[in-house]
């Protein structure tokens, strides 16, 4: 899938959630990384691989600046998925209090083969009151070669005394510009032609989330048409240019009743 093909890999990569990515080189280039960080925000909007870029460049062994090298051994051996320092947890599946309980007592081992042992927890908000509770004393005292990132889509349900022991960063809804500037890198790369206009199309439809809008993109890519049209794109996501609604809006102020009726039904 996209989303998968071309997920960033460093932080220059990264587009958009400028505040953040700055935050998080600056805490990287200062040796200042924390032992636990809250990423809370709407769906696709890069938390996960955020999330994976910062474990390789606190991994990284010939880091440039915030930049990881690509070539050293941490950096491969976490591009392959096969570090086993990096742990990542689905909250949802791995709600129960035993569960925590066995990270508590394997958190203490140093890491196999990197500096440090990161454990990615995604949709944290899943775990039970036990669960957070045998959390909450692993994060108050965890041990300096560990790093806790947790995640979630619904930071309401994420306890305050877990939260009061992370740093927070929150994930805005990517702005349609940087959408359109990613899928047009995306299209270009996929030798696919495609307009401006059916780019915005897309980039509105996925309401800020750019995995949203990645997914779109391949199922339209999947046409077999290297020449994409915006006929096409408002056929797959089932809607209609944004002229409709200028001409509607303007139908509806000069109070012509029956031509938005037909404006409708030609829709319809």
């Amino acid at each position: 899938t996209l989303y998968r093909k071309y997920r960033p890999k460093n932080f220059s990569e990264v587009i958009g959630q400028k505040h953040i990515v700055k935050t998080l080189s600056n805490a990287v280039a200062g040796n200042r990384v924390g032992q636990a960080y809250l990423f809370t925000g709407p769906r696709g909007t890069g938390k996960t691989s955020i999330a994976r870029i910062l474990a390789k460049t606190i991994n990284c062994e010939k880091l440039n600046g915030v930049e990881t090298c690509e070539k050293c051994q941490a950096c491969k051996i976490i591009n392959t998925g096969k570090a086993l320092d990096i742990i990542e947890i689905d909250a949802a599946s791995y709600t129960g209090v035993d569960n925590i309980r066995e990270l508590r007592e394997t958190i203490n081992f140093p890491p196999t083969s990197l500096k440090y042992k990161v454990y990615i927890i995604d949709e944290v908000h899943m775990l039970s009151t036990g669960a957070f509770n045998a959390l909450l004393k692993t994060l108050e005292e965890p041990p300096t070669h560990v790093v806790f990132i947790l995640a979630t889509t619904e930071i309401h349900k994420v306890p305050e005394t877990i939260i009061s022991r992370c740093q927070r960063f929150d994930f805005a809804r990517l702005p349609i510009q940087n959408i359109i500037e990613k899928l047009s890198l995306i299209a270009q790369s996929e030798k696919v032609k495609i307009d401006k206009d059916s780019l915005e199309m897309i980039a509105i439809a996925a309401e800020g989330g750019m995995r949203d809008a990645e997914s779109l993109l391949g199922q339209i890519i999947t046409l077999e048409d290297k020449n994409i049209t915006l006929k096409e794109v408002e056929e797959i996501l089932g809607t209609t240019d944004r002229k409709f609604a200028y001409e509607m809006a303007g139908m509806i102020i000069s109070n012509e009743t029956g031509k938005a009726i037909e404006k409708i039904n030609s829709l319809l």
